[in-house]
Formats: C-alpha cells, structure tokens, sequence
C-alpha cells in the first residue's frame, strides 16, 4: 500500500474501489472520508439546492460532510486532484441520497475540482480479485524469511521460465522452489510481488489463475534492472 498508513473504509465496494486506486500507479495518494469545509458552505450550498443540510440524527445539528475518496494524481507538470463519492447502484434510489451528492458536486465545483460518482457497476471484478491477490506481498519485508539476494535471484530464474515456458503458474513456481531449495510456496510469493510492484506487465483485467500459464509483455534479463523495480 503506498500511503503507509491505517485507512478506514466503510463499506466492501469502497475497499475494492480503494485497491484499484492504490495499484494505480500515477495515485500518490488517497484520502478517504475527505471532510467538505467549512461547514457554513456545504449549509449554504443545501440552502442552494432546496433541501435540508445533512445534520446528526441526536442533536438535529449541521455536520460536516465528507466525500469516500479524494485523490493525488501526478500527472505531466505536477499533481491535481480528483474527489470520488462511492455508492452501490441501489442506494441511488434513494432521494436523500441524490440530494447529498448534489451537494458534493456543487462544492467541487465551485473549487473547479473533478469530482465523480463511481457504482459497483463499473468495479472490474477481476483487476479487484488480482490486486487482492498480490497486495499481501508488496514489500520486500511481506517475503520474510526470504533476503534480499534470494528474491532477486528467484526473480531472474521466474521470469526466464515464464517468459519462455508455457506451463501454470503454481508449476514454474515449484520449480523455483526445487532449484532454490525453498519453502512450498515461496517462489509463487516472489511472483506475487513481482506482479504487486509492476515489474511484471500484465493484464490486470484478466483474472490471474496460478493453475494456468501467465502472460508478461517483457522481459527483464539484467539482474541490476530487476532489483532496481523491486527495490
């Protein structure tokens, strides 16, 4: 996870839409539950629209209102930002709902900000299940027990074989495994955290399937280059 940091999120389909924004590699940074000051404007701004400011159910007081995730993109030239409010399909059935999201919009407007409505109708199943898949093994330190040396060298030898041998995934990982004399299972680690760190381009919108080969674009025959990405 590139923030490094506890995020806290408040629904499944806002953890999925989380994953993909975090592998994304021009996101730098996501800010979830991003607060909508002052809170005067987003009481003026429901005025605007006809209808209640969003108020705590206790008290009957304005409260501050938030949008799911508020996004850094580094794009050509510096950063610009992106607000995204996050609902299931069938809460848009719901008029309160709509009003609040009216609100939103209004406030990023005025502050000439992107802001969006993502559904779970345009969550790519698939990219969502690889990136849950790979992410457990990010770091370096998620390899434990195996150095430094051992992931680079088990690296080199994974890609040579996938790249040049049609054979699942779970198989050229088990040769690794043999060669190596490692733990079951710990050139599949390597593997995962090759595809984590990007180092292996592939299809992310394909399911990954260790029981079946896997398809990377390129090759990366020097031992410096591949311990430069996975550094």
């Amino acid at each position: 996870m590139k923030t490094q940091r506890v995020h806290h999120l408040f629904s499944d389909l806002e953890a999925n839409i989380f994953h993909v924004h975090d592998f994304l590699p021009f996101v730098t940074d996501i800010r979830e539950q991003y607060p909508l000051l002052p809170l005067e404007e987003t009481i003026a701004l429901a005025r605007e629209c006809g209808v209640v400011p969003p108020t705590d159910p206790r008290t009957r007081q304005p409260i501050v209102m938030t949008t799911d995730q508020f996004l850094t993109v580094r794009q050509a030239g510096g950063f610009c930002y992106f607000a995204r409010s996050i609902k299931y399909m069938n809460a848009l059935g719901n008029s309160r709902t709509l009003e609040k999201l009216e609100i939103e919009r209004r406030y990023f407007k005025v502050r000439s900000l992107d802001w969006g409505l993502v559904t779970d109708r345009q969550v790519d199943k698939n990219f969502v299940a690889n990136v849950r898949w790979v992410r457990p093994y990010f770091r370096i330190v998620d390899l434990y027990p195996l150095t430094e040396r051992v992931i680079l060298k088990t690296s080199e030898r994974l890609t040579q074989l996938v790249l040049n041998e049609e054979l699942p995934l779970c198989e050229l990982a088990a040769v690794c495994d043999a060669e190596f004399a490692l733990t079951t299972g710990s050139s599949l680690a390597v593997a995962r955290h090759l595809i984590a760190n990007k180092v292996w381009p592939i299809n992310m919108t394909e399911r990954i399937e260790p029981c079946r080969p896997l398809v990377i674009s390129s090759a990366y025959s020097s031992l410096q280059q591949t311990a430069r990405r996975c550094g």
